[in-house]
């Protein structure tokens, strides 16, 4: 079954570590999708209790107009996932608008968070269901029950794919973040689409995780592209120097979007009794059928997702 919650932009998914105020205030004013605020690895032990009230405060009085706005707690089965939850919802509910769980291994995490935040918004007056989950996929343990997990919950929105723990826990000999090799076979593809067909299957959007080296703006663009050609909805950024590569590889061009919703409109004319019933037409040079308007749909759903605005028009017969 399809998950029926509202899509949102998550072009550029912005990491900032909960225990960082500067970096909170500053990705603000940044232009990226969504901020997620991390309590997990950028967050230190003896700095995490401390770093949830400093999200609490960024929630609460902070400006996030025109951006999603996610916390990632620890891990399901660590000593702090229950505080995070517990204290950041119950202190900024209404202000979250999804909780990310790191490390989902089985889908008893899942479920542990989805019972956890519908006993919150109940005491807290928050409609059932409102606060979201983004499921964060790190290890072979969760990628064997990849459907499981997402099928766990109707709150579910994403996927992550989290390169980092991923090449630890399969012991693969690379030492940077996101980037497992320079050439030949690249072991993430297979991660990469079973995590995909799992998202799409299950309505949800796919999300790439980081590329840590933060200069290499190649680099990033080049993982960026590999990813939207799985389908991917958008991928992490560490750095704000990330940001415009992401928006800009994981939106379409405009002469697509144009093109797609072209096709759409043509599609639905000549198909109609008024454009003659046809199945197959020819626009310009190219034969379009049911199979070109179900392709056109993506584009034009990510480019609407957007708000992007058309600068072409169908007219029959011309």
């Amino acid at each position: 079954m399809k998950n029926a919650r509202p899509l949102r932009p998550r072009r550029s998914c912005l990491a900032v570590p909960g225990s960082s105020e500067k970096m909170i205030k500053k990705a603000q004013t940044l232009p990226a999708d969504q901020i997620f605020l991390d309590l997990e690895d950028s967050v230190a032990p003896v700095a995490k209790a401390e770093a949830r009230f400093s999200v609490i405060e960024a929630l609460n009085h902070g400006d996030w107009t025109g951006k999603t706005r996610v916390v990632r707690v620890n891990d399901a089965e660590t000593e702090w996932a229950h505080e995070d939850v517990l204290q950041v919802v119950s202190a900024a509910g209404h202000n979250v608008d999804c909780i990310m769980l790191p490390k989902v291994e089985k889908i008893a995490h899942i479920h542990w968070l989805d019972i956890l935040l519908t006993q919150l918004e109940r005491e807290l007056g928050i409609p059932e269901g409102q606060i979201g989950i983004e499921a964060q996929i790190e290890g072979p343990a969760g990628l064997s029950v990849i459907d499981e997990i997402a099928a766990a919950t109707a709150r579910t929105e994403t996927l992550i794919f989290g390169p980092g723990d991923f090449m630890a826990a399969m012991k693969m000999p690379a030492l940077t973040i996101g980037a497992p090799g320079s050439s030949g076979y690249d072991p993430f593809d297979s991660v990469l689409m079973s995590i995909a067909v799992a998202a799409r299957k299950y309505g949800l959007q796919a999300i790439d995780g980081p590329y840590a080296l933060i200069r290499d703006v190649e680099g990033y663009r080049a993982a960026s592209d590999r990813a939207a050609a799985f389908g991917y909805d958008g991928k992490w950024v560490l750095h704000p120097g990330q940001i415009d590569t992401a928006n800009d590889v994981f939106a379409p061009m405009q002469s697509d979007y144009d093109k797609a919703e072209l096709i759409i409109e043509a599609y639905a004319h000549y198909t109609s009794a008024a454009g003659g019933g046809l199945g197959a037409v020819m626009l310009g040079d190219e034969m379009i059928d049911e199979a070109s308007r179900k392709l056109a749909m993506v584009t034009a759903e990510r480019g609407r997702l957007l708000r992007m605005a058309r600068t072409t028009s169908f007219q029959p017969g011309v």
